[in-house]
């Protein structure tokens, strides 16, 4: 694969990260290779450049990763992180090494992970709404709102009935959004080339089930049961209201998402150790 145009989307509200996105506008100039930059968060302007582009580059943190990957789910372009968050488990470089993996883009020096998405319809009343479908990379997740009471979610797996659920919401994450929320939730570390959904409960009262781990085959649906306030939240960048009746079905896109992996990038359990310090070095 020969890298000739490169996307950059980086985080408006971030000094730091303008201040990338000039020097790698100045890096690319200065061998000739055709570049671009646009907002993580402008959707429409990035869906026109990446039908001409070779590779899309993020200069932020998670959240923007996030943002600018939902364009790259709807135009098929391999996606890479620089690192300007505290954590960035979704980024494969660190702001100090933008000049190195630019160059290793141009050398041919990386390989490519595939990453499974996932497609969220909102079934008002349990009826479909002609809607189009919302697409995540990390995780669909169906909570209380901004009142402090707990939702009744009613979650099925295909056909079977799973649970009824007393807590203050529902992840359904995919293997990469796994150190995400369905983390902080309970649910387990899942290696991010893996397929497979995540069904994790959010502070479910007096539930024997904790995290269940669900072939890509199965469609996950939920419905609110009761609840004061509830809403559909799409890689935390997107809250959409829901009310009781309404039924959220997650599945896995069959496309997968393209990250690149810089030669000599750290693997992924050692970046999970250092990252959240849970493993002993």
């Amino acid at each position: 694969m020969t890298i000739k145009r490169i996307g950059f989307a980086y985080n408006p509200t971030n000094d730091a990260a303008a201040e990338l996105r000039e020097r790698a506008a100045g890096w690319c100039r200065m061998r000739g290779i055709e570049q671009w930059a646009a907002q993580a968060g402008e959707f429409e302007e990035l869906c026109t450049n990446l039908q001409t582009t070779d590779v899309l580059v993020v200069l932020g943190g998670d959240g923007t990763f996030l943002r600018a990957a939902r364009a790259v789910i709807q135009i098929d372009v391999p996606l890479l992180g620089i690192n300007l968050g505290k954590v960035g488990f979704l980024s494969k470089a660190e702001a100090n090494e933008l000049e190195a993996v630019l160059g290793k883009l141009v050398a041919g020096e990386f390989s490519i992970d595939e990453r499974m998405a996932l497609e969220a319809a909102i079934l008002p009343a349990g009826r479909p709404s002609g809607d189009p479908a919302h697409h995540a990379l990390n995780d669909i997740v169906i909570a209380r709102g901004a009142l402090a009471r707990v939702c009744r979610l009613d979650v099925a797996i295909g056909p079977s009935h799973l649970a009824t659920f007393i807590a203050d919401g529902l992840v359904v994450s995919t293997p990469t959004g796994s150190t995400g929320y369905s983390f902080s939730a309970g649910g387990p570390v899942v290696d991010p080339l893996s397929r497979n959904l995540i069904v994790t409960p959010i502070a479910g009262y007096l539930s024997a089930i904790r995290s269940v781990v669900v072939s890509p085959r199965q469609i996950v649906r939920c419905r609110v049961v009761d609840a004061n306030e509830a809403l559909v939240s799409i890689d935390g960048r997107e809250d959409i209201p829901i009310a009781v009746g309404d039924v959220v079905e997650v599945r896995a896109l069959d496309r997968p998402i393209r990250l690149v992996e810089p030669k000599g990038a750290q693997p992924f359990w050692d970046l999970f150790r250092h990252k959240v310090e849970l493993l002993p070095s």
